[in-house]
């Protein structure tokens, strides 16, 4: 070939930057259309209940406003994801706050303010369930003599979930019957029975744009719907497809949708444009004007997915030499009021529950549950920062129960080449978790800081720890995905000779047209500017599935590869291009080929790899096409004056295969990593009654640039046969290791076990206060709607004696 420089493991520019940079890049809120109306959705104050009444304030001339309801809707009130369960719009019942009752339209922006507010609906309310806890009571109800079914919120589905319960799976380590009495023999003999229970909370995607979509709806001669098309910031425009075919009762070729710059997503626009763009569809319909919905922060955070919380109990059967004899693993996840994507999200949660380790006898058991908060959906991990959060703090506790170092404890059980995973994956390609984790440990100067940190906090009101997680994460749909998604990728050549790809990937910062172009770049021998991508819209580009699981890399770049073989051999086979051809050679070849034959498209689908076998019934075979593997180090410091930790040195390496682009490599990792601190420390989603309360940037605390250690990046390489050029996916990767990783290092440094995140300094000032003082309080008492302030001078004005009222200022200063 003639290309010297391999551009696959080079940092070129990226494909969009430039139109960033110079703000030529447009946005949804950018795009202003002929005639263009605006639209807003009226959304329920209550958590659960049915709609008594709704009026209209009389002040407002109504006639102005296109008004849709559920009965406006022409095909099917729902939003598919997974299931149907999910109305488009609120008809009688109501299922969470914040749920999209009414959508109104207008020509001025500013109209919809009064207009959303002059709606007035009244409800019989019904008693509403908000925790994983009280989900599982109401079912115990259910099933108990009395058979109450009051909390019961979720009937089931069609997709196999019960009362309060969109899932469930059970993982077994090998046969069920031979798994379950390995494991009872185990723990008979086991030296040490180490138990345990983990919690994490929502979680915000926070991205730097809000949800918005522009939407028209065209009519035939006598009135009858004839398509829709809808543009807005989004990952899987083929979701929305899929939608909009019910909602409108069309085919998908009459459903177009697409992707605009979108500023941001990390999983909060997998499946949420899905419900604004019907929206936005349905207003245009009504008013036979284009209309944009574009949220405000405080809407897009009350009313969008969140990261799941979760509760993570393990038991663990260990000799008294550190090896694992067996494990049970339950993973209990809030879905939120409707299903959406709880389903997949738990797949993951369960298949990651185990780890990076050895395990002779395993039984996982997993459950979505149902609660009357806004439905919860995909974010960045997926499910796997759950259960891995879980995993790693519980490692640290048996190794600390057992008397070995958490090094050596894990050292002791890895999974290396040649081992199976839990669901039976043979680890054919290699594995060297030994040699990551002493690399990251001398990276991060770990054995030194134990001992000095050990010295110093001796004396130190500011305690210093390390710890680290061992992980891994895998990469693709889980199991039979890749092939029931049977992914598409075109390779064209443009009038002028240059190559472009065709794909339904979306880019929205992660780099997806910069890699992407880098493979054909690399496989067609040409320069990386000459390749050029597509818009993505789906009158256009093939479904080559979504752009999540941190598959693009991988499974789409792969097919793109093989889109770009498949074109050279073409050329070849008709004797136009030389094996080692020039750009300029490249270029004759093709157009010579389009004057003789037309076109010289080049299209691949996915074929999975001979090998691979998975068993959606027993969930057991090959989960994923390959794994990334990883150890992450912290370093923090916790001030025992003010309860606050922070994260002072954060080391993250990781086995991803080839490195495709260091530079975007690095900070997807470094973008990660500062999501999973803010994950560990900062974020935490308050709720009152399923409403969110703190929706708002200055309320909801995340880590500014200020607030982040220095994050530094190491990988090893080590090709994959699955991806291109030997490349793994990376995307989600980051956010598995950090909340467990610093969770680590806070035990090392106060020698207090914490297992639940986010880790405010209130929650650390209640757990070492309670040695003395049980009842102060603590965040679990904090009622965001009340003014602490006033609660405090209240107790000045009655009367009471001063060392209570004393007290009492004193514990609520230190909360605020």
């Amino acid at each position: 070939m003639s290309q010297v420089k391999p551009i696959l493991g080079a940092s070129p520019l990226r494909k969009e930057g430039r139109a960033k940079v110079l703000g030529a890049a447009k946005y949804t809120d950018d795009i202003s259309l002929p005639g263009m109306w605006f639209g807003a959705t009226v959304r329920s104050s209550i958590a659960r209940g049915t709609i008594r009444s709704i009026t209209f304030a009389p002040e407002i001339d109504w006639s102005e406003f296109a008004i849709v309801r559920a009965s406006d809707i022409p095909g099917e009130n729902t939003i598919v994801h997974l299931t149907k369960d999910h109305p488009c719009l609120a008809d009688k019942a109501v299922n969470h706050p914040d749920e999209p009752i009414l959508l109104l339209a207008h020509p001025d922006k500013t109209a919809l303010i009064a207009a959303v507010r002059g709606v007035h609906i009244e409800y019989d309310e019904l008693p509403g369930v908000f925790t994983i806890e009280e989900s599982e009571a109401a079912v115990e109800a259910f099933n108990g003599p009395a058979h109450d079914d009051s909390r019961i919120i979720w009937p089931g589905s069609d997709m196999g979930g019960t009362a309060n319960c969109f899932k469930q799976y059970l993982m077994y380590s090998g046969d069920a019957k031979e798994t379950e009495d390995g494991i009872a023999a185990a723990f008979e003999a086991a030296d040490f029975i180490v138990e345990a229970e983990y919690q994490t909370g929502a979680q915000e995607q926070l991205y730097i744009e809000n949800n918005g979509v522009i939407a028209e709806c065209n009519r035939d001669a006598t009135g009858n719907i004839t398509d829709v098309f809808v543009q807005g910031s989004m990952q899987c425009p083929y979701y929305l497809v899929h939608a909009l075919t019910l909602v409108f009762n069309l085919p998908e070729e009459k459903c177009r949708v697409l992707q605009v710059e979108t500023g941001g997503a990390f999983g909060g626009k997998e499946d949420f444009p899905s419900v604004i763009g019907s929206h936005a569809a349905l207003l245009a319909m009504k008013c036979g004007h284009p209309v944009k919905i574009t949220y405000d922060r405080a809407e897009d955070m009350a009313a969008t997915t969140k990261r799941h919380p979760s509760r993570t109990r393990h038991r663990t059967a260990v000799s008294k030499d550190g090896k694992l004899l067996a494990g049970i693993i339950e993973v209990a996840i809030d879905g939120g009021a409707y299903a959406t994507l709880s389903p997949v999200v738990l797949s993951r949660a369960t298949i990651h529950a185990p780890g990076p380790y050895k395990w002779p006898y395993m039984r996982v058991r997993a459950k979505a549950m149902a609660t009357n908060i806004p439905p919860h959906g995909a974010f960045r991990g997926f499910g796997a920062p759950q259960s891995l959060f879980g995993l790693e703090r519980h490692m640290d506790k048996i190794a600390k129960t057992i008397g070995l170092t958490p090094e050596e404890f894990r050292r002791r059980n890895f999974l290396a080449t040649g081992d199976c995973t839990v669901t039976g994956q043979p680890l054919v390609e290699p594995v060297d978790m030994q040699h990551l984790l002493t690399r990251a440990l001398n990276e991060a100067g770990y054995h030194e800081k134990l001992a000095r940190f050990a010295e110093e906090n001796k004396t130190s009101s500011v305690k210093r720890g390390v710890g680290f997680a061992s992980f891994m994460h895998g990469t693709g749909f889980t199991g039979s995905g890749e092939r029931r998604l049977n992914s598409l990728v075109h390779l064209d050549i443009l009038d002028d000779g240059r190559p472009q790809i065709l794909v339904s990937s979306t880019e929205f910062g992660q780099g997806t047209n910069t890699i992407l172009s880098q493979v054909a770049a690399q496989t067609l021998s040409l320069p990386y500017e000459d390749i050029t991508i597509a818009p993505v819209d789906t009158s256009v580009v093939p479904n080559s599935g979504p752009t999540v699981a941190s598959r693009t890399a991988m499974i789409v770049g792969k097919l793109v590869e093989r889109a770009s073989i498949q074109m050279l051999t073409r050329l070849r086979d008709e004797k136009l291009l030389p094996d080692n051809h020039t750009p300029e050679e490249f270029k004759t070849a093709v157009l010579a080929y389009r004057a003789k034959h037309g076109s010289v498209r080049s299209s691949v689908r996915y074929e999975p790899p001979a090998k691979i076998f998975w068993d959606d019934d027993l969930y057991r075979g090959d989960a994923y096409p390959g794994y990334a593997w990883a150890v992450y180090v912290a370093e923090v410091a916790v001030d025992m004056n003010t309860y606050m930790a922070t994260c002072t040195r954060f080391d993250a390496l990781q086995e991803v295969g080839l490195v495709m682009h260091p530079v975007l490599a690095k900070g997807q990792i470094e973008g990660g990593v500062a999501q999973g601190i803010g994950y560990a420390l900062y974020e935490k989603c308050v709720w009152k009654d399923g409403h969110m309360m703190n929706n708002q940037m200055t309320n909801y605390i995340m880590p500014t640039s200020a607030d982040l250690p220095p994050i530094h990046v190491h990988f090893e390489e080590v090709p994959s046969i699955h991806g291109p050029g030997g490349a793994k996916g990376i995307g989600e990767l980051p956010m598995d290791g950090p909340a467990p990783a610093i969770l680590n290092a806070i035990e090392n440094a106060t020698g207090v076990a914490f297992n639940t995140i986010p880790l405010l300094p209130e929650d650390i000032f209640e757990r070492f206060t309670s040695f003395t003082n049980p009842d102060h309080g603590g965040t679990k008492d904090l009622d965001p709607s009340k003014d602490r302030d006033t609660r405090v001078e209240e107790t000045r004005d009655t009367g009471v004696e001063e060392s209570q009222a004393t007290e009492t200022e004193s514990t609520e200063i230190i909360f605020r």
